[in-house]
């Protein structure tokens, strides 16, 4: 058996150097640049310069050419001792470099300053553990059937390459070690090698992308939200698949952020999510109306909000799914409301004051700590003052003087009576723009209190997208900031999404309460910033030089979505249909308007001025 064994692996064994034979070529002719393989010619280009900063997916241009090319990368790992003695090098060099122009009374050189700032964060990152060091080398072999057609390759291969800020230089003289080099072997016999930290290393992974993983692209629950702008395929994003559903966007003025929301809205829509939306400038009224939603006027005469009012569905069923501090809770939320109302905080003794007084007024109106008592009619705020008035503290009386305009004053309006309705329905908008100025802040904070009554306490769990808009005036308010950031922390649990979109990025960014939020908002919308503004969005959302500069210059509706490592530069597509519903643009507006006048038709009332005058 075993004699056998051994003829017939005797009779199969192959002979390496003539199979190897096989496969190569006939013969070689090496010139000074190119190389004759075959019936083709090639030509080897050295990678020596390299772009400041990469995004993931950036050799995809030359990866996908359409000619020919072999693109070879030979990474080599450096140990760490070396790295860190490497390093200590090249800055005691450049700082040499430095003070000696100083000595001399010579200008600061831009690109020795920036290269000391480069390895002083590289040696720190690598100290700290949050890298490693390896040399790289990236060659390219073009390949052409003649010498003329070969330069026409190597040309348009050059030129992809000058797009992407790398700098190229032939092998001349090294025709053969080149192409040695792009072949599969592993041996980099040309040794032009370069020093990538990790990150930059992970940027030139071949097999990277710049779009979303593939579970994260085909998410069933995904809404387009537009074309990427490295790629160019789609972008589909489910918020509703993220560690949690809220979204913030933060934008200049006319940069395209309520465009980009209300069209992702339109979208949530055809997958059954209901959306609710604060909207101060009534930008949603056309959408909501065209899709059969529910638009409160917040202003008009007839529409009024009550902060007194119980969440509906309290009673003392046990099933009924009841919260028993209700009634402590809505004591609470008044606190908030009085204190955004009046614009400034209350004392201690207003504080203990009011808390009687809310509690006493309950009482009048015959609700009590018993569940059963929670349907009828909730009081006013004019009944709160009226009970301020009665008490013998001089805290009380004053808290009544402070809340006359808004009981028997200008501002009574919105709170002279009960609920006049309710937020129900696939969309609902609320509408403030009749609101005073004075009282916008305050109105906003009734309707996401309105809102989130809806939300949490209906028993009814399904997806929904509470959108704030303009939020940077309840930002403005300590206790509207605090009374939205309590939402962002909760909304998940009952699948809602709250997304704030702002102009005003200090207003978010510049309180602890709204650096908070952020930090709650697992999907995160830039679009383009002021030069006032980027240094601070910048810091707060990471972003490179390369980010900050896109999104100084980027085009309208230009965004840049960010979520956890995921970094992705797109533009919304809308249709026609979509585009007509949710564009708020005074110039197309006004395109889209028949402005054409009768002589009688004239709104102030004026003759045509080519009209003869009869005497």
């Amino acid at each position: 058996m075993k004699l056998r064994r051994r003829d017939s692996l005797a009779q199969t064994s192959l002979d390496a150097r003539n199979e190897l034979a096989r496969l190569g070529p006939d013969g070689l002719e090496v010139q000074a640049r190119t190389l004759a393989v075959g019936n083709q010619l090639a030509a080897t280009l050295i990678v020596t310069g390299y772009p400041a900063e990469v995004v993931p997916g950036w050799l995809d241009p030359l990866l996908t050419y359409a000619g020919r090319l072999d693109v070879a990368l030979h990474i080599e790992p450096v140990s760490n001792a070396a790295a860190a003695q490497q390093l200590k090098r090249q800055r005691a060099r450049l700082e040499s470099s430095r003070r000696s122009g100083l000595h001399h009374g010579r200008l600061d050189d831009p690109d020795t300053e920036a290269a000391a700032a480069d390895a002083a964060e590289l040696a720190y990152r690598l100290a700290r553990g949050e890298g490693k060091l390896f040399r790289l080398g990236l060659y390219l072999t073009v390949y052409g059937r003649t010498e003329e057609h070969l330069a026409e390759e190597v040309a348009s291969v050059q030129s992809i390459a000058e797009s992407l800020l790398v700098s190229t230089a032939p092998a001349t003289y090294r025709a053969l070690p080149g192409w040695l080099t792009t072949l599969p072997l592993g041996l980099d016999t040309l040794r032009v090698r370069r020093t990538f930290d990790t990150e930059a290393l992970a940027a030139c992974f071949p097999f990277a992308s710049p779009d979303l993983p593939a579970d994260a692209a085909i998410a069933p629950g995904g809404v387009l939200y537009g074309i990427n702008s490295a790629s160019g395929s789609m972008l589909l994003w489910d918020r509703f698949a993220q560690d949690n559903y809220n979204s913030v966007t933060l934008a200049r003025s006319g940069a395209g952020k309520s465009y980009l929301t209300k069209l992702e809205l339109l979208r949530q829509l055809f997958t059954g999510a209901e959306a609710m939306v604060i909207d101060p400038e009534d930008e949603y009224v056309t959408l909501a109306e065209s899709v059969g939603g529910t638009v409160i006027r917040l202003g008009d005469p007839e529409v009024r909000l009550n902060p007194f009012d119980l969440p509906a569905g309290q009673t003392a069923d046990p099933g009924s799914g009841a919260d028993h501090d209700a009634l402590t809770r809505r004591a609470l939320f008044l606190h908030t409301f009085l204190a955004v109302l009046l614009g400034s905080d209350l004392s201690a003794a207003e504080r203990a004051v009011l808390d009687r007084a809310v509690l006493a007024t309950y009482r009048r109106a015959g609700i009590t700590g018993d569940p059963a008592t929670w349907t009828r009619p909730a009081p006013l705020l004019a009944d709160l003052a009226d009970e301020l008035g009665s008490m013998d503290e001089s805290a009380a009386g004053e808290l009544a003087i402070r809340l006359d305009p808004f009981v028997k004053g200008s501002h009574s309006r919105l709170f002279s009576g009960p609920t006049t309705t309710r937020p129900t329905g696939h969309l609902v908008v609320f509408c403030l723009r009749e609101i005073p100025d004075e009282l916008k802040t305050v109105s906003m904070l009734l309707a996401l209190d309105a809102i989130w009554r809806q939300v949490a306490h209906t028993g009814a769990r399904r997806r929904r997208l509470v959108v704030v808009d303009e939020a940077w005036r309840l930002m403005q308010e300590p206790h509207g900031a605090r009374f939205l950031f309590r939402m962002s922390k909760s909304a998940r649990k009952y699948w809602a999404g709250l997304a704030v979109v702002t102009q005003d990025g200090d207003d978010v960014l510049g309180s602890e309460l709204g650096r908070a939020i952020v930090s709650n908002a697992a999907t995160q919308l830039l679009m383009r910033q002021s030069p006032q503004a980027i240094e601070q969005i910048a810091t707060a959302f990471r972003l490179s030089r390369g980010e900050r500069h896109h999104l100084l210059s980027a085009p309208r509706g230009c965004a840049l979505l960010l979520s956890g490592r995921t970094k992705i530069s797109f533009s919304p597509v809308a249709s026609s249909q979509e585009h007509d519903l949710i564009t708020t643009d005074p110039a197309e507006l006004h395109a889209g308007t028949d402005h054409t006048h009768t002589p009688d038709k004239d709104p102030y009332g004026l003759p045509e001025l080519t009209e003869p005058r009869s005497r």
